[in-house]
């Protein structure tokens, strides 16, 4: 059978030979006696044994996995472990004992991660991520449960998180198991990000672009799981500034937007409304998700019965934020955030007279960066409707903008507005045509043309 596909029944169910360790000296005696009170006795056994001397065999597990290399044996301890913490996850908090303050407890998992086979790998990282996560508060650097006077060498908690985020960052560019492996990662994430340090790691390591592809509507159980889980990260990363600034220029929010609009799971839609309740005062994300229509969104979600209270509050919080945003944007706002997201369509200003008159100056900011954009959809853009409004965006620029049509020629737009008089949309070639026409005559006779 592949390591792969092993079950923790079917790790159990071994019979490990503990005695020949101890005449190998890999051992204590010590070691044996509590591995022959704790090994296949049943749940309630086990139970009491760690109620009264959890500690002990805490170190005896730990000692085990420090000396013993054989791979056997190294999935059997790390079932027997995960046993003991999937029936009470409290039990993490015995890592931590004052007892075993000589104990480097961390540092076979950490090793375990890198050097072992998948089911040792996913083991390692599902116990190190829970005990990481119950360690005392004050445990955030320096070395892990050692006493000061300790000459070992210890492993830091930096080592720890640090090796934790290399390893999950991996495991999301290429999975050690082709259908476990990303679900793991994730899954252990979501844990791990409400660190501060680790959500810093993980910016550092540009893990974030490796969550976008992942935030798609879902429709098996599995599948919604997984989302669930990725857009409760991008929820965590949401309380984090620079996490911030790529979450911003990414395809996240967009992505966020077809989740909540497709999804009928509460917890799903409940963690992806509360990532946009704390986006929504940063940067320009409010005027992103105007232009992506999530009032509509809220509007509709509103309309459904949901049961979650946080959900219910966070549609109200999103519908009063955005209704002031749209308030407080200008008409130019909004238009500039289209055009940097590529995303064009005849909302109303492209139209209108009004808008290009009051606002023709914007488009001389930052080097008429906006002019630049729009001829650079016409290059990259594949949508007939994004290409079509673009062309006509530049004719109005060159319409109202006392040099638009040098400004235009200069920034060599002609030729790639010429290519598409020849494109199969009619609606891309009539906008086209009309650019190239206010090319040629210039704003002065540009006003006896018509779109």
């Amino acid at each position: 059978m592949e390591h792969a596909e092993l079950s923790t029944e079917q790790v159990l169910r071994r019979d490990i030979p503990w005695e020949t360790y101890v005449s190998t000296k890999l051992i204590s005696g010590t070691t044996l006696q509590l591995l022959r009170r704790y090994d296949h006795r049943s749940e309630t056994h086990r139970a009491q044994l760690l109620h009264e001397d959890g500690p002990a065999y805490v170190r005896m597990f730990v000692h085990v996995l420090r000396d013993i290399f054989k791979e056997e044996t190294v999935e059997y301890v790390l079932a027997l472990i995960d046993e003991m913490l999937t029936a009470n996850p409290k039990r993490a908090r015995l890592f931590h004992d004052k007892t075993l303050a000589d104990e480097d407890t961390y540092e076979p998992f950490l090793r375990l991660l890198w050097r072992g086979n998948w089911f040792i790998q996913e083991k390692s990282c599902k116990i190190l991520a829970l005990i990481v996560s119950t360690r005392p508060k004050n445990q955030n650097g320096g070395v892990v449960n050692s006493e000061s006077n300790s000459k070992k060498a210890f492993t830091t908690i930096e080592d720890v998180l640090g090796g934790l985020v290399k390893w999950l960052c991996e495991q999301l560019k290429k999975p050690s198991h082709p259908a476990r492996g990303v679900p793991t990662a994730i899954n252990c994430l979501a844990t791990l990000l409400k660190e501060h340090v680790v959500r810093s790691s993980f910016v550092q390591a540009d893990g974030i672009k490796l969550l976008v592809p992942l935030i798609s509507p879902a429709s098996t159980q599995q599948s919604i799981q997984l989302l669930y889980e990725t857009c409760l990260c991008v929820w965590l990363l949401s309380y984090y500034e620079p996490a911030i600034e790529y979450l911003t220029t990414s395809r996240t929010l967009p992505s966020l937007v077809d989740v909540v609009k497709s999804s009928t799971k509460e917890k799903v839609v409940r963690v992806v409304v509360l990532t946009f309740k704390n986006l929504l005062s940063k940067g320009t994300l409010a005027a992103q998700m105007i232009d992506l229509q999530l009032p509509q969104v809220v509007q509709s979600l509103k309309a459904q019965a949901w049961s979650d209270e946080d959900l219910l509050e966070g549609l109200n919080y999103l519908e009063d934020g955005l209704k002031d945003s749209i308030k407080k944007l200008s008409s130019f706002d909004v238009y500039k955030q289209e055009v940097l997201l590529g995303n064009l369509d005849w909302s109303p200003m492209h139209k209108d007279p009004i808008f290009w008159r009051d606002n023709i100056a914007h488009f001389e900011e930052n080097d008429f960066q906006i002019i630049r954009v729009l001829i650079t959809i016409l290059d990259t853009g594949s949508n007939p409707r994004t290409l079509a409004v673009a062309c006509f965006d530049l004719s109005q620029f060159i319409q109202h903008h006392p040099s638009g049509r040098l400004i235009v020629a200069d920034l060599k737009a002609k030729e790639r507005v010429m290519k598409l008089m020849n494109h199969e949309n009619a609606e891309v070639t009539k906008n086209a045509l009309l650019c190239i026409q206010r090319l040629f005559l210039g704003a002065k006779y540009a006003s006896f043309l018509q779109a």
